[in-house]
């Protein structure tokens, strides 16, 4: 009787490990951006190319980039809307300024999104070729910008050894968008060792989880606050 007993616990303690094993796996699991709405803005496109090296563009890397980081966002749970999807600009053939027509859509983009942050994405160009390292810009417009931004670089520290710092910009489209959001500025075309990377797409994946890791941080903070 005993040992039937002890067989019978055991079995009750194996399934009750189990089922433990089972709810803690599903937690791990959980989608934490579930509900959170992002809109990646992967800069420049169609007449405008950004910055360059040789037939390397900059506006081409970005929209790599953009489709690379939306897979990670929404592996989380997010939805994700995109400003553009392939090589073109946002502006129109009746505006007199082109570039300022184009950013001047893509804050109208994100707003109807109804966004709970965007992210902008960018390569960087310096005339000295040793500069290098993924930061992050933002403009004081929203008082997340700075947290989101200071979220995202630490992850470039922690994940891709950048030595870079958060800065502040007045650049039109971050100095007229309300909602949320930073300038991602992923390396520097112009340093040979950072232009190889930028076109690998290990690397890009790399900065789509150090940024993803970034916006989990940013939410975390924000709902503590």
């Amino acid at each position: 009787m005993i040992r039937k007993y002890k067989v019978l616990f055991l079995v009750l303690f194996i399934t009750l490990l189990m089922s433990l094993q089972f709810v803690d796996a599903k937690i791990k699991d959980k989608k934490t951006l579930t509900n959170r709405i992002i809109t990646i803005d992967p800069g420049h496109g169609g007449r405008d190319s950004g910055t360059s090296y040789q037939k390397i563009y900059e506006k081409d890397l970005n929209l790599e980039i953009s489709k690379v980081l939306k897979k990670f966002l929404e592996d989380k749970g997010a939805t994700v809307y995109m400003i553009r999807e392939d090589d073109s600009d946002l502006s129109s053939r009746w505006d007199s300024a082109k570039k300022r027509g184009d950013l001047y859509r893509r804050i109208l983009k994100i707003q109807e999104n109804k966004s709970d942050l965007y992210l902008s994405i960018h390569i960087n160009y310096h005339y000295s070729t040793n500069v290098k390292g993924a930061e992050v810009l933002y403009h004081p417009i929203n008082d997340k910008n700075l947290i989101l931004a200071e979220a995202i670089m630490r992850e470039f520290s922690n994940d891709l050894g950048s030595k870079r710092k958060v800065v502040k910009t007045n650049l039109y489209l971050y100095s007229n968008t309300r909602v949320p959001g930073v300038l991602i500025e992923c390396g520097f075309i112009s340093n040979p060792d950072e232009r190889y990377l930028l076109q690998k797409e290990s690397y890009q994946e790399k900065l789509a989880e150090a940024i993803t890791k970034g916006v989990l941080n940013y939410f975390l903070e924000i709902e503590r606050e």
